[in-house]
């Protein structure tokens, strides 16, 4: 094995064995939302009967790149949480090495060692930390994005269309990668035989969708999913507003506010054909998940990171040493203060360690249930009732009888019929913003509006107004869940 492959194996297995340390306490981490709700059911699906298109959840336009990788996976160490955890950090392994050699291959010829800084960054991260060990789509399309980028700067178009296959097999909206890829060697480079290469993708993602048509009579799966992430988010106010909220987080959020000084500074050394190639690749994918896509979630923008992450690196070249290093610390520092600290502000759980807090309550909600006699009827909202129907998921060893309710407001929950239900849990969705500072008429206004913010209905009004009496309650992190029973 030659001197840089053996360097690239080293520089791989020490960002796996770190990575798998800060990861420690939650390898077994039961799932969480969107893996209980999709990926896992729908990977569950392929391993178990080959099912390409899932039937023990909704079907949706996602292609089944990551299912096959973790029915692989389980295929050869066995279905587990643990082995699930450790297939997703493997995918974050490899995508924190070529983050590192793409900046690397960015940076070449700026001073201060600007890849090691990047990669600082990116595994500060708190959305990344939190979804390396998740199985969503997200961080596996920022590992084969990196890869392809890093491919096409190095001419190696071939293999780089196999990477994009492989890509939009992930995730559909990683796409636009190998168009912007076709593109610049078709009417920039003149190269149309390479340029060739990236319909290959292209005709891999129809022949996805071919399948999905004939097997649901959809082309995305379903016309909920349609609606939700597509004929809504193409409103003006919501791409207005969904831009708005990625140029917060990339630009401001957690810290970067210090890298996109250092952008401001230093961009013009940020010059050539590398350079505008990577921009392009991460403008097009941050167009696509702003026009497309109801939940417009943070973790939509994890395959720009590396790319934006080199640029503020080697941006802060221009400072002096001593000004670059207190660049850098600070912004890992507030990185890291962030996977900690929740915002005054509704917020995904999963964008930092709020999601583990979210999963420990349900675990201690899920056992007090479990250890009750038998029968009992209860009724919550979704993910919890997925979380007690299925062991698989990690919460209960066998399934509870549950009751979906249509929400924690208190209309919805006026709406039960208490003579069929035996216990009722609520518990925290999403950070309310009542009693922060920003619990103000006009913002609660402008989320209700465009953010779907609902106030969940409070202990006090379910007891006065619909006769629940609560029980236990658990409190963790800001976060909290309780069980109530109906009143006589």
């Amino acid at each position: 094995m030659s001197r840089p492959r053996v360097a690239i194996l080293i520089f791989f297995v020490a960002f796996a064995a770190l990575l798998v340390a800060i990861h420690l306490p939650y390898l077994t981490l039961p799932f969480f939302w969107d893996e209980l709700g999709q990926f896992v059911p729908a990977a569950l699906d392929l391993y178990h009967d080959g099912a390409l298109v899932p039937h023990s959840t909704l079907p949706n336009v996602h292609p089944p790149g990551l299912m096959a990788y973790l029915a692989l996976v389980w295929r050869i160490f066995g279905f587990s949480i643990l082995s699930t955890r450790l297939s997703m950090l493997a995918l974050a392994s490899a995508g924190v090495l070529f983050s590192f050699l793409l900046s690397i291959r960015l940076s070449r010829g700026n001073v201060g060692a600007p890849a090691f800084a990047a990669v600082l960054f990116l595994i500060a991260t708190p959305i990344f930390y939190t979804q390396s060990m998740l199985a969503q789509l997200d961080l596996p399309v920022m590992t084969f994005t990196a890869l392809a980028l890093l491919l096409f700067l190095d001419e190696r178009y071939a293999a780089c269309a196999l990477a994009c296959t492989v890509l939009v097999l992930m995730k559909e909206t990683a796409v636009t990668t190998p168009v912007v890829f076709g593109a610049w060697l078709w009417f920039r480079d003149k190269r149309r035989r390479e340029a060739l290469y990236f319909v290959a993708p292209l005709f891999a993602m129809a022949a996805w969708l071919l399948i999905l048509k004939r097997a649901t009579g959809h082309w995305l799966g379903n016309p909920e999913f349609a609606q939700y992430n597509v004929a809504e988010s193409l409103s003006p106010v919501h791409i207005v507003l969904a831009l708005a909220r990625r140029v917060y987080f990339l630009f401001i959020a957690d810290g970067r506010f210090i890298g996109a000084l250092a952008l401001f500074a230093g961009w013009p050394i940020l010059r050539g054909r590398n350079w505008t190639v990577a921009t392009l690749v991460a403008a097009a994918q941050i167009l696509i998940v702003t026009v497309l896509g109801g939940a417009m979630l943070e973790r939509y923008t994890l395959p720009v990171l590396p790319i934006l992450y080199a640029a503020m690196a080697a941006a802060a070249s221009v400072y002096p040493v001593g000004w670059r290093r207190t660049s850098h610390i600070a912004m890992a520092a507030l990185l890291v203060v962030g996977l900690f600290w929740n915002p005054p502000y509704p917020f995904p759980w999963e964008n930092n360690l709020a999601m583990t807090d979210f999963v420990r309550l349900e675990q201690d909600a899920a056992s007090f249930l479990e250890a009750l006699p038998p029968g009992k009827r209860i009724a919550t909202v979704w993910p919890f009732t997925d979380a007690l129907r299925h062991p698989e998921f990690g919460y209960v060893r066998h399934p509870l009888q549950v009751q979906d309710a249509a929400g924690f407001g208190l209309d919805d929950l006026a709406n039960l019929d208490r003579a069929r239900i035996d216990m009722l849990v609520v518990y925290s969705r999403v950070q309310p913003l009542e009693g922060h500072a920003l619990d103000v008429e006009p913002i609660r206004l402008f989320l209700r509006r465009y953010f779907d913010y609902r106030p969940q209905a409070t202990t006090e009004e379910l007891s006065a107004g619909l006769g629940y009496v609560p029980i236990v309650r658990w409190v963790r992190g800001g976060q909290w869940i309780e069980i109530l029973i109906p009143g006589q």
